[in-house]
């Protein structure tokens, strides 16, 4: 006779293979569609966030380049190029930028994109991005001059114009209607309507299993070859699918069996199976990235820099990065705030080196009269490319002295909560790691955490107005070597401080399945035009 401990352990196994299955249900009796016609992707993670402006969270950043378009583009290296915009004049003082869209723009509604809807999704991006705020503040008026046709005229010169409208992550200036635009922009959009290549199937919308998008029949690509997110987006598929499978080994098995095609981002426990698989390949289209500890300022005990600095020295950037990646090939440590080898890294990065510093840390935290409240880890436990590092860096805090409340929550939940400024008994929270890419810190200007404006910067909320004055000479400047010696002091800025350090930086991997995935573009943050099912 079976024992009550073994009916129990017989329920919750059923329950667990009963959700897997419902997981791929959609995927699986699908294929009656014409497989040629409908690609299958695992998302990075789940999407519950639909604004690319609100949050800065990679999944709602790649579902606005499905659906929405930019001004400009950058290709794989960089380089910046016309996307909406057809034709651009800058007058001769640098001071009147003058833009006129291309022919045939339309929002998914019908209704053409006007100049108007222009200035009204760069107002709201202007006042939640870094760049967008520092731009707005230098500009004089912005000013629709017909239908197709908009200007930005500058207090003084501004340095980086395109630089701005191109901005490919964290965040990008999507082009909304004016009416969506007109949104508040401290609250979240509930209108997917965009002018992008793909359009968002709001009616069969499932958090947590599925997310739709239809091909946008009506949408008119660039004649120019894809490269970044530039270049003509061609949508080849009539539907793409974004199917939720949280587990790592499910996720590979769906691949193996054909009931997906992709997954966006390869877990590290599945690198050796996937890379021994002769029916798939792994492919790297998107460029190294990195990830930070991040700390909330706003409230004790990170309010205070020299508890802040302690946090940063029971960093192991080795056993953390190994703990997450497994392998080798996969990971390296790197104490510079800007990618290892780039035009900005430094090695002039003070008392953080990126491994444990236990007893200079205990020492700090006498000295700033830390009163050992546990400081809340916020552990996105159901994120396979995150979820191995906040507990071994609770264990490091607690090794230098910290009591440590590690508190297990979805990513989308991470993702929401991470923007809440209450204390930690009302629901807030100290800590949190999360990743970037090549594309947000490889310049002070672009990357969203380097911030000291307070509650208008990004979460965390750092306070720091000697930071924010050397962004401004960094932005002020068009001299190289003197914006890498400003790029330096800001690193410095940094880690004085305390308000983020880095964790170590990543080799992100795509799977999928070969022969029958083409066409993925390389580019400095993830796309999905171009792409051929076989």
């Amino acid at each position: 006779m079976l024992t009550k401990r073994q009916l129990k352990a017989m329920f919750a196994g059923a329950l667990l293979a009963t959700a897997a299955a419902a997981a791929l249900t959609t995927a699986t009796t699908a294929f009656a569609q014409d497989a040629g016609k409908v690609l299958r992707m695992v998302p990075q993670s789940d999407l519950k966030i639909l604004d690319p402006i609100w949050t800065t969270a990679f999944i709602t950043r790649n579902h606005g380049y499905m659906v929405y378009d930019t001004l400009f583009g950058v290709d794989e290296q960089g380089k910046v190029h016309p996307q909406m915009v057809d034709k651009y004049t800058a007058s001769p003082d640098g001071k009147t930028w003058t833009f006129t869209l291309r022919k045939g723009l339309a929002f998914h509604d019908g209704k053409p994109v006007t100049a108007e809807d222009v200035i009204a999704s760069l107002k709201r991006w202007g006042q939640r991005d870094g760049l967008g705020q520092k731009m707005f503040t230098a500009l004089d008026k912005t000013e629709a001059v017909d239908a197709n046709t908009f200007k930005l005229v500058f207090k003084d010169t501004f340095g980086m114009v395109l630089d701005a409208l191109s901005k490919p992550s964290s965040n990008p200036p999507f082009i909304m209607p004016a009416r969506v635009a007109a949104t508040p922009s401290d609250k979240q959009i509930d209108d997917a309507t965009g002018s992008g290549p793909y359009i968002f199937k709001k009616d069969e919308y499932r958090p947590g299993e599925k997310i739709v998008y239809l091909k946008n029949t009506k949408y008119v690509p660039r004649t120019e070859a894809p490269s970044g997110t530039a270049g003509g987006k061609n949508v080849y598929v009539d539907r793409m699918e974004w199917i939720i499978l949280k587990d790592a080994q499910t996720q590979a098995n769906a691949l193996a069996n054909g009931e997906v095609d992709m997954i966006e981002w390869v877990p590290s426990e599945q690198y050796t199976a996937l890379k021994n698989n002769p029916a798939i390949t792994l492919d790297s289209p998107v460029a190294k990235g990195s990830f930070a500890l991040h700390l909330n300022h706003l409230i004790p005990p990170f309010d205070n820099p020299k508890i802040a600095q302690a946090a940063f020295m029971a960093i192991n950037q080795e056993a953390l990065m190994r703990a997450q990646l497994v392998h080798k090939e996969l990971y390296n440590s790197c104490a510079s705030i800007y990618p290892c080898g780039s035009a900005y890294a430094s090695e002039k990065t003070g008392y953080f080196t990126g491994k444990p510093q236990f007893e200079k840390a205990k020492a700090l935290l006498k000295e700033a009269g830390y009163d050992g409240k546990p400081v809340v880890l916020m552990y996105p436990a159901d994120f396979a490319v995150l979820n191995k590092f906040p507990p071994v860096m609770a264990q490091l805090l607690k090794q230098a002295g910290f009591n440590v409340d590690m508190q297990s929550m979805d990513w989308p939940t991470l993702v929401t909560r991470r923007a809440k400024k209450d204390p930690v008994a009302n629901g807030g929270w100290n800590l949190f790691i999360t990743g970037w890419g090549i594309a947000d810190n490889m310049n002070p200007m672009f990357f969203a955490p380097l911030t000291g404006n307070g509650e208008k910067g990004w979460f965390g909320w750092a306070t720091d107005d000697k930071l924010e004055q050397l962004k401004s000479q960094f932005l002020a400047t068009a001299d190289e070597p003197q914006r890498k010696e400003l790029a330096t002091a800001i690193q410095q800025r940094v880690y004085d401080t305390g308000i983020y350090a880095p964790i170590g930086e990543y080799k992100p991997l795509t799977a999928y399945r070969k022969g029958v995935v083409s066409g993925v573009v390389r580019s400095p943050v993830g796309v999905f035009w171009n792409l051929k099912k076989n």
